[in-house]
């Protein structure tokens, strides 16, 4: 640091907004330097009872996201309000000190918003770029190799479809040929193939006027390791803990459960680990993670299996972490399949 002084020439705030969307806004941010810590204040405006603040710093050579930065104050779950502060200790992250320009990106995620039709709930996802694969190793040959990914802003399903939901648009129920049928209309819907989650989402988009989707793998990855932070499990990496984030084998009495009913990962998404696998859109590529390209992957063009992800009820420990790959015939139904939604940002 060139005389204590830090050269902010740019400040870059973008804020994550939605047509009709009460999603939370990162406004009015001010920035000064205090001794060896630059100030960040900032208004978080929205109607959600939390929001999930990120920074991201560019400086020349490459990017920091809020986990590889000493920050402290209003950054995480943030409820909404005025004269919101965040301190960066700079000289703990660049102990030679800095002169150069920073461009600053503040962010409000986790936002949340509900759909007319269904009932269903959408998490704002901040898109972003992550090693994608088996980073903690041990996984399988399919995880391999780690490769860098970024991807859009999406928002993604908070819960897996439920059985309710899938009868308000479909008029029928398919679990009703599993053995705890009629258990509860808040479990995941399953018995679905991946034809008929198209079927689904066809209906549904004529009646909301939408484009819902399945999520790519790539986003579903992303979004599963709370904005691609480096999580073993959605929402933490500690094997002992995972009773409380996941349905598996471990605990779920060989049944699906009501969603939600275990801890979220970062983002405010549930069951991301667990409870059901949820189809995903690509086509399965045993070796495309070789070729993947870096932007919003897609998967393969063509192929026989479509992607699961997630793990379910009745999968083991290894099975339900986030880089864990599966797949089936579109036309497939299980017991332990199902999905969840999501939608590109505008």
């Amino acid at each position: 640091m060139k005389k204590g002084c830090i050269c902010l020439f740019a400040l870059i705030l973008l804020l994550a907004q939605a047509a009709l969307l009460h999603a939370a806004e990162v406004k009015n941010v001010q920035s000064s330097q205090v001794g060896n810590r630059v100030q960040f204040t900032y208004d978080l405006t929205g109607e959600e009872r939390e929001a999930e603040v990120t920074v991201n710093l560019t400086v020349p050579g490459g990017d920091s996201k809020t986990d590889d930065l000493h920050l402290e104050g209003d950054v995480g779950k943030v409820k909404p309000g005025r004269g919101k502060v965040i301190w960066w200790n700079v000289l703990q992250d660049f102990p030679r000190g800095l002169n150069s320009e920073i461009a600053w990106e503040i962010t409000a995620g986790g936002q949340s918003f509900t759909d007319a039709t269904t009932g269903m709930e959408f998490v704002f996802v901040k898109g972003g770029c992550y090693e994608m694969g088996d980073t903690f190793g041990g996984g399988s040959g399919d995880e391999k190799p780690i490769h860098n990914v970024c991807v859009s802003d999406f928002y993604m399903g908070k819960y897996e479809v439920t059985q309710r939901q899938w009868q308000a648009v479909m008029g029928s129920n398919p679990s009703k040929n599993t053995s705890w049928f009629g258990k509860t209309d808040n479990c995941p819907v399953e018995q679905v193939n991946w034809n008929d989650t198209q079927d689904f989402i066809v209906r549904l988009n004529e009646k909301t006027g939408k484009s819902y989707r399945l999520p790519t793998e790539s986003e579903w990855e992303y979004a599963a390791r709370s904005g691609g932070k480096k999580e073993k499990y959605a929402g933490m990496s500690n094997d002992s803990g995972l009773g409380d984030y996941a349905w598996y084998i471990a605990n779920s009495g060989s049944s699906t459960h009501s969603v939600g009913g275990k801890t979220s990962n970062g983002l405010g998404l549930y069951d991301m680990t667990g409870n059901g696998w949820e189809w995903c859109q690509d086509w399965y590529g045993e070796k495309y993670y070789g070729e993947s390209p870096r932007n919003n992957p897609r998967g393969p063009s063509s192929g026989q299996y479509r992607v699961l992800r997630g793990g379910s009820w009745d999968s083991n420990q290894e099975d339900v972490r986030t880089a864990t790959r599966n797949w089936n015939a579109p036309v497939n139904r299980n017991s332990s399949v199902g999905f969840r939604l999501s939608l590109s940002a505008p």
